[in-house]
């Protein structure tokens, strides 16, 4: 047998990642067709794409990516990403915090592709013959106002009512941004962070709750102590 072939070297060095000229062009189609309205790109080669863009252009986007072929609309909604002044859903509420590790108020951080307000726009589009789908978001201004994407995706109806019902956030030509799960004269907004949640105060979750033995478990224990 022959001397074998010195592959180590080559075979410990790490593969460069492959390019994705598929969501590069996405990401110039979408560029020429909103400029600087774009605001930001995070793409993962063969993998996923996330952008940002500028709230005035937020019904030009969706339109831009429905005329490239993203015709599946997957959801819309928002985030809040202003850190809970209630702490954590685990910790106890009448605990006093330990001042060691008390750093002051967290500070926002927006995730993939930026961000420089407290609450964001997100949508999700998928073309479904070249298999990729786009991460739309952008940052919602004080007016607290964005265009509704129904002219463009009519399944966004109840996605935006769900999100103007949650979240406060009004949308521009819809039709009819009723509650669909809160009495009409509901005040605030559950899905924001400093909305409060007594349920979550009085007993925190999970915490420490009172569970009663189930039937069985009390017949076992007659059973034995007669």
């Amino acid at each position: 047998m022959g001397p074998l072939s010195d592959t180590t070297d080559t075979q410990s060095e790490p593969t460069a990642l492959a390019s994705d000229t598929l969501r590069e062009s996405i990401v110039e189609s979408l560029r020429a067709a909103i400029g600087d309205d774009l605001l930001e790109v995070h793409l993962v080669p063969n993998d996923d794409l996330w952008v940002r863009v500028s709230a005035e252009a937020w019904r030009q986007t969706g339109q831009a990516l429905r005329d490239q072929g993203f015709d599946y609309f997957c959801f819309l909604s928002a985030i809040d990403w202003l850190p809970s002044p209630f702490g954590r859903g685990e910790d106890d509420p009448s605990a006093e915090p330990d001042e060691a590790e008390d750093d002051g108020p967290a500070e926002m951080t927006q995730g993939y592709a930026g961000g420089s307000s407290r609450f964001q726009m997100l949508a999700r589009v998928s073309d479904l013959r070249r298999h990729v789908g786009v991460t739309v978001k952008a940052d919602v201004d004080d007016s607290m106002v964005v265009e509704s994407w129904i002219p463009v995706y009519a399944g966004a109806n109840w996605h935006e009512r769900e999100t103007h019902e949650m979240f406060g956030i009004g949308f521009a030509g819809h039709p009819d941004l009723r509650n669909m799960y809160l009495p009409g004269d509901f005040e605030g907004y559950p899905l924001r962070k400093d909305f409060p949640l007594l349920s979550r105060m009085v007993k925190p979750w999970p915490g420490i709750v009172d569970v009663e033995p189930m039937p069985a478990e009390d017949e076992d224990e007659e059973a034995e102590n007669p």
